[in-house]
């Protein structure tokens, strides 16, 4: 078994669920008493959220490309950034080891193709939604058709994940609005909808709307899985 490299504590709400996720799914590949091989550098949220209200996104990338190289000193063999946002930085750090990174988006892509899904809703933070490092990745590489809620959706999905979901605050009016966000985005012609947001798992899952849901957090810790059972 391989070992898996994790960049966490964005939020650490979420790391919580990569672990779990991770070790539940080496444990039934393997049986027994098998759980995961990980290596795990966990930062420190705030500086990295100051960094990106600043727009100082070299500086943050610098903190992760720094904690892929502990992970990989420790004996990691790929690496995971454990959010979605993040991922704009995501040459940096994989350009700061010789081990891969797995990248959400693309294992993200992966999933939904492989269930014939071509257009598809995104949920997220405001710099997911609405920078190209992510969507258009989904668009470029993997000819998804990806479109974003309304600037105001837009804006109450951003704040329930900072002011929320990040300190570990899980409100069920905020659910009722994210239900509403998720069927706006079906209605508007998305055939499932990413949570594209670690954190958003947190909040609604398939059991809340008829709308085929992808939780980032799980797919991601899948591909992990995956790579360390191989």
């Amino acid at each position: 078994m391989k070992t898996i490299g994790l960049i966490g504590g964005m939020s650490w709400e979420s790391t919580v669920g990569y672990y779990r996720a991770i070790n539940q799914g080496v444990k039934e590949a393997l049986g027994g008493l098998h759980s995961a091989k990980i290596a795990l550098v966990s930062v420190d949220f705030d500086p990295i959220e100051k960094l990106q209200q600043q727009g100082d996104w070299q500086t943050s990338g610098e903190l992760l490309a720094d904690a892929a190289r502990k992970v990989e000193l420790a004996g990691a063999e790929c690496v995971l950034i454990c959010t979605n946002t993040m991922h704009k930085v995501a040459d940096q750090v994989a350009n700061a080891v010789s081990i891969p990174l797995l990248h959400i988006a693309d294992a993200t892509a992966e999933s939904l193709l492989s269930n014939g899904v071509k257009r598809v809703g995104l949920l997220g933070t405001g710099f997911t939604m609405e920078q190209n490092f992510y969507k258009g990745r989904l668009i470029d590489k993997y000819g998804l058709d990806v479109i974003v809620p309304n600037p105001s959706d837009r804006k109450v999905v951003h704040d329930v994940i900072y002011q929320e979901l990040c300190l570990g605050v899980v409100k069920a009016s905020s659910k009722a609005e994210y239900v509403r966000i998720i069927n706006g985005l079906k209605s508007s012609g998305a055939e499932a909808v990413i949570l594209g947001c670690t954190e958003i798992g947190m909040l609604v899952s398939e059991s809340d709307t008829d709308t085929p849901l992808y939780d980032t957090t799980n797919i991601h810790a899948a591909k992990a899985i995956e790579f360390a059972v191989s």
